[in-house]
């Protein structure tokens, strides 16, 4: 994988600028802005209320009305009164209602009634002018019945915005269009094969999708055609998703990148749709490439799990994908790339030639490609003369390029702890230390009693691996506990190499079970710090039994199930599983007994690697030498030609490579030594 991150601002094609204000928010605004001045700023003088009493007492009786309407509404009446030019000139009502001004035209006072016409017959016998006017509230009316719809639309289009991930191609109108983002002449990839490493075959192979999309008459001529499809297979971190990219910074051609689970929503028929929007939106750009990132959220093979009578989205996005996938010419310029870790899972209708036409698998790197992937990521980082790439490529199989940059960057992050000027090879070597096997807790308290077990039972890992010809060489052994459970580990540097034997896996076996035969051997009872061991142990034997066929009694038979058939059930009968179990037991007891007399044959060895680990608490492999002599089969050691300063450096708790691919985990607990053999479970 290797390769510099993408560091550039990646902006869509289309859509409001950054910053932009948002128009639903302004119409909302708006519209509350109306509410608040009806309500709070009503239109007219705004007279003031009074009683009928007073209307009656005060103003009628000094003959200071001078009109009088009576206002007729739906559900109340209302009189408004207007008073006298000669009142208006009273001090009293002068300062209330100033001349010249919009007050003193009226009305000045008003009252409510439930009836007129008591009113009205009083009003006729004092002589007073009455005007009956009937008026609606048209502006409260259509408040009262636009609001709760405004509401509810507003409600729905957030929700619609939410749900089809906002912005303007997930509103709800534009819910069945393509996400995809676009990287085109205005935004450019800026990666190029010049920042990939490490995957040298798969690099060429892609090169040639590239001489495709530059100048496709170059094959076509021949009665060739450009591929429609090209599988991306491997690892996490191996770097699928760099390698597609470099792919479109190569070719200058239009890249529409979006991952499977944009095509996944709650709603029917939306999965298809955007399926046909993005390869629509792809013929208008051709020549171009599609990249689908974690292709197995969408291409998982139909028929499974599924509910009987139900509608699957995802099966319905596949259908619409393989539809497409067949339906454009080969001569369009357009090629479909896609990336994943689950080959496995993937329906063989979207496999097969002609839609898929190329699948390329990327593997971890080899030592060779780790000390390019090691080049790339160190150009950015201020160095000690005494980093070697070569070094750390060694020191790191089964590494891939996401773990390298990692190891990289906490490199550099402890070497500015420590306010240095550049990053050492101690840096380095303290930062593999800490992906492998956490950060290093000095400050654990741990009893004498309890310490001196982790010490036994690491130097039995240690023991067993250097007097065990199929042991992996030992690098380093410590009891400073690290990460979250590990008491203790030993670390080992695995060869590079992809088939396992019987004889290397039981080996391993063994080395496994040193810890928790030097604990019964020592002090005549067991602990829990071997959970870790046993499980491995466990899961190597089961491999061995079920999946690779090394048992003469159960015979040359596996019962790996990868495309997840035997769910429910198993594919043999009982009376295979009884026998399965009995080889399983019989194969981890021996590989017990043949460590446990190892360890009292190498009694003395044992004891003094227990007494140093004690003492200094880590131990290299020069002191292994030193105390328990030298390994007696280092001419089967190693494939690697290492330097002699490697010796007291290197660790490792991953395989350079597992059989059927099967991702290796660092150990954890007291028995958290290196690497787990290549077992499946």
């Amino acid at each position: 994988m290797a390769g510099q991150p993408d560091n550039q601002n990646n902006k869509p094609e289309k859509g409001f600028p950054k910053g932009s204000p948002n128009l639903y928010w302004v119409y909302a605004l708006i519209l509350l802005f109306i509410i608040f001045a009806t309500f709070f700023f009503p239109s007219g003088n705004n007279p003031t209320e009074i009683s009928l009493r007073y209307f009656q007492d005060t103003l009628v009786a000094r003959g200071l009305v001078k009109d009088v309407v009576i206002v007729s509404s739906e559900n109340s009446q209302e009189v408004e009164v207007y008073l006298t030019e000669k009142a208006l000139e009273m001090d009293r009502f002068a300062r209330k209602f100033p001349p010249k001004s919009t007050k003193a035209k009226g009305p000045h006072y008003y009252f409510s009634v439930i009836s007129s016409e008591y009113l009205e017959q009083y009003l006729l016998e004092k002589g007073i002018n009455a005007k009956v006017e009937k008026r609606s509230d048209y502006i409260g009316t259509m408040l009262q019945f636009l609001l709760p719809i405004a509401v509810i639309v507003a409600i729905w289009i957030f929700f619609m915005r939410r749900i089809g991930g906002g912005g303007p191609g997930g509103q709800i109108f534009n819910i069945g269009k393509s996400k995809a983002s676009l990287y085109d002449k205005e935004n450019k990839v800026s990666v190029t094969f010049n920042d990939v490493a490490g995957l040298d075959e798969a690099r060429e192979e892609v090169k040639e999708v590239v001489e495709f999309l530059k100048s496709p008459q170059k094959y076509t001529r021949l009665g060739g055609h450009i591929p429609k499809g090209v599988l991306l297979v491997g690892p996490p971190g191996t770097g699928k998703t760099l390698l597609a990219k470099a792919v479109a910074g190569e070719a200058k051609v239009p890249f529409f990148s979006l991952s499977g689970s944009d095509f996944v929503e709650m709603f029917v028929g939306v999965g298809a749709a955007r399926v046909r929007d993005l390869f629509k939106q792809a013929k208008e750009k051709a020549p171009c490439i599609v990249f689908i990132d974690e292709i197995d959220a969408v291409g998982r093979s139909r028929g499974r799990n599924n509910i009987t009578g139900g509608n699957d989205e995802r099966e319905n996005t596949l259908n619409q994908l393989l539809v497409e996938m067949d339906g454009f010419n080969s001569d369009t310029g357009v090629i479909l790339m896609a990336a994943t870790n689950r080959p496995d899972v993937l329906d063989p209708a979207l496999l097969r030639p002609g839609r898929f036409d190329r699948q390329i698998g990327i593997d971890r790197p080899d030592i060779v490609g780790r000390e390019a992937i090691f080049k790339v990521h160190l150009k950015s980082i201020t160095l000690s003369p005494d980093v070697d790439a070569a070094k750390l490529s060694s020191q790191t199989p089964g590494f891939v390029g996401a773990d390298i940059m990692n190891v990289c960057n906490e490199a550099a992050l402890i070497a500015a702890r420590k306010n240095k000027d550049a990053v050492s090879m101690e840096d380095f070597q303290d930062a593999v230390d800490r992906v492998i096997g956490g950060l290093e807790k000095k400050n654990k308290i741990i009893s004498p009693d309890e310490k001196k077990i982790i010490a036994y039972h690491e130097a039995g890992h240690a023991v067993a691996g250097w007097f065990l010809e199929h042991a992996h060489p030992l690098v380093k052994v410590s009891i400073v506990p690290r990460g979250i459970a590990a008491l203790g580990y030993a670390q080992y540097l695995p060869k590079e190499q992809y088939l396992y034997t019987v004889e290397q896996l039981t080996d391993q076996m063994c080395m496994t079970l040193g810890g928790r035969a030097a604990e019964e051997i020592i002090f005549g009872r067991i602990s829990t710090g071997a959970q870790n061991d046993l499980e491995r142990i466990t899961q190597t034997a089961y491999a061995m039994v079920t999946l690779y066929g090394m048992n003469d009694k159960v015979g040359n038979v596996s019962f790996n199930d990868t495309r997840q058939e035997y769910t429910f059930t198993r594919p043999y009968s009982e009376e295979t599983a009884n026998m399965i179990d009995k080889e399983v037991r019989t194969i981890i007891d021996t590989a017990y007994k043949r460590v446990k007399d190892l360890l009292i044959e190498q009694g003395e060895a044992l004891e003094a690697i227990a007494q140093e680990l004690l003492r200094r608490e880590v131990l290299f492999k020069d002191d292994l030498e030193r105390l328990a002599g030298p390994r007696p089969w280092n001419s089967q050691e190693h494939l690697i030609q290492q330097d002699p300063e490697l010796d007291t450096k290197s660790e490792e708790a991953t395989p350079a490579s597992e059989v059927k691919g099967a991702e290796e985990k660092p150990s954890t607990g007291v028995a958290g030594e290196g690497p787990n053999p290549p077992a499946e479970s």
